[in-house]
């Protein structure tokens, strides 16, 4: 069993990580804690306390966090619409809580070692925690980001994945930190496509009606704004890596976040050459069997109950 906080900003792909998470029964959910990101804290919590009543995992707790990254403005995804949820749009209260940093610290203290950090959206509360109590945060068996982009073009500039572009000076407090890191970036994320087809056949008719009202605006939005005609699926990879590492390919890179470039901004900077000057800081996730997950995505998501 996993022991898990997952630090989300729902959004699309989000919903339906956690919904990965908690279907898959290998994750002990200690909490949800939310960020701005893709959208607005207010929509992002809604959200995400939307997806647990459509799992029936209201006994999940949620703990608001972050509004804004910690020294600019936030700059909000398109491709999950107003809400962070085109195509179910939300109405239930947020019920913001304000105390993600306290609570993550809270949980990780009382599990030293045991706790997995899921990060899917910026950095900014794990960033926040890590001021805050840095003897603390060591406590943390591993942080598991979706960040970066290594090896490929980004997704919100030419070189930056959204999540460290959102709040890159959290992303570098982050990756500089000496515990255990890995990420899911763009290099894995872009090979795993899923289509209208894929998501019918998840057979638990409950979460599949949901799931296919978000992700046909999901698909659509993001043909217009990256020229891919499929739901990529960052934040269940991450999720899904955990599941099923004999899926992913991997190595180890010392990676750092560009926090002062003007057209680099959030940028993934690993250190590609034969000898680096430093040790690495990060396990990055280079590819997974788009087979395997979408045969294990789909099989997880048509569980009942």
């Amino acid at each position: 069993m996993i022991e898990a906080i997952i630090d989300t900003d729902p959004g699309h792909d989000d919903a339906l990580a956690i919904m990965l998470a908690a279907k898959s029964g290998f994750f002990k959910i200690h909490a949800l804690t939310t960020v701005a990101g893709n959208s607005t804290i207010e929509n992002v919590t809604r959200n995400a306390r939307f997806v647990l009543k459509l799992l029936e995992r209201e006994d999940i707790p949620v703990y608001s966090g972050e509004r804004k990254p910690l020294v600019r403005e936030l700059i909000q995804a398109v491709v999950h619409g107003k809400s962070g949820f085109e195509g179910l749009d939300p109405t239930n209260e947020p019920n913001l809580t304000n105390n993600a940093v306290e609570k993550i610290l809270e949980i990780v203290e009382n599990k030293p070692d045991k706790i997995i950090l899921i990060t899917l959206g910026p950095l900014t509360n794990i960033a926040k925690a890590i001021q805050a109590k840095p003897e603390t945060m060591r406590k943390v068996k591993e942080i598991v980001m979706m960040a970066g982009a290594i090896k490929v073009p980004g997704n919100k500039n030419r070189v930056a994945e959204f999540n460290a572009f959102v709040d890159p000076e959290a992303a570098d407090i982050v990756f500089k930190f000496p515990i255990k890191k890995t990420i899911v970036p763009l290099d894995a994320c872009n090979h795993v496509k899923l289509q209208i087809s894929d998501f019918e056949k998840i057979r638990n008719k409950t979460l599949q009606k949901p799931i296919l009202a978000m992700v046909k605006p999901y698909i659509n939005n993001i043909s217009k704004d990256l020229g891919v005609k499929a739901a990529l699926m960052y934040d269940p990879l991450t999720v899904y890596s955990l599941l099923n590492s004999k899926a992913c390919i991997k190595k180890e890179y010392n990676v750092m976040i560009e926090t002062k470039g003007e057209f680099t901004r959030g940028m993934s900077v690993a250190d590609l050459r034969k000898k680096p000057s430093e040790k690495p800081n990060v396990t990055v996730v280079e590819r997974i069997s788009e087979k395997e997950f979408k045969r294990d995505f789909i099989k997880c998501l048509s569980l009942k109950g």
